[in-house]
């Protein structure tokens, strides 16, 4: 059996590299191609051979990465998620104080959930095209989880009455989606600083007396 030489191997390594560079260049451009469109369109007004055309590649090379339009959607709208997530976590961590925390974080929510593009797919296509089952699993793993830990650390510290974080969360991530979709709507510049405001009050209703 002939041993291929080093030269051989190094050659079919920068190959392979090259390829790999290649992808993922291509993933990139559908991804970034994609989400623009979503976001400016909505996702049934978006079709794959839009996609391919604005991404510079063929329709074999997007099924080569992704099974379809709805898996696609699905891996921006993680980015987005993902996005988000940090955005929220990058501004909590900011303070010091757990209950600044709390409040950094969501109005950082609000202020980047507020923008069109991340409002209509993250909160208006996403539970449509995937389902409310996998969109909150999705929700759940980029940013809801922050809510969720930060309401927790404020029960064992006595900051909030004691009583389960689950439904506490639910409720408060129920209501600032709502709030994100009615400012994305808004042509009142001033109604995110009211909102930020109401949810401040709203925040500071739940410390325990």
């Amino acid at each position: 059996m002939r041993i291929p030489s080093v030269c051989q191997r190094e050659r079919v390594t920068r190959v392979g590299t090259v390829r790999a560079r290649q992808r993922d260049r291509t993933r990139r451009a559908l991804l970034d191609e994609a989400r623009r469109l979503f976001a400016e369109r909505g996702y049934a007004a978006v079709g794959l051979a839009d996609v391919v055309a604005a991404a510079g590649v063929t329709k074999g090379a997007l099924y080569h990465h992704f099974d379809g339009k709805a898996d696609l959607f699905r891996a921006v709208l993680a980015e987005v998620q993902e996005e988000v997530g940090d955005r929220v976590a990058a501004s909590a961590e900011a303070e010091a104080d757990p209950w600044d925390r709390l409040t950094a974080g969501c109005a950082a929510f609000l202020d980047v959930t507020a923008a069109p593009g991340v409002q209509r797919i993250m909160l208006l296509d996403g539970p449509a095209v995937l389902g409310w089952h996998t969109w909150r699993t999705m929700d759940e793993a980029a940013s809801a989880r922050h809510l969720h830990e930060a309401l927790a650390d404020l029960v064992a510290r006595g900051v909030l009455a004691d009583q389960p974080v689950a439904p506490l969360a639910r409720l408060l991530s129920g209501a600032m989606n709502e709030a994100a979709l009615w400012l994305a709507d808004s042509a009142d510049p001033g109604d995110l600083g009211d909102t930020q405001r109401a949810l401040e009050r709203l925040l500071a209703s739940l410390r325990h007396s």
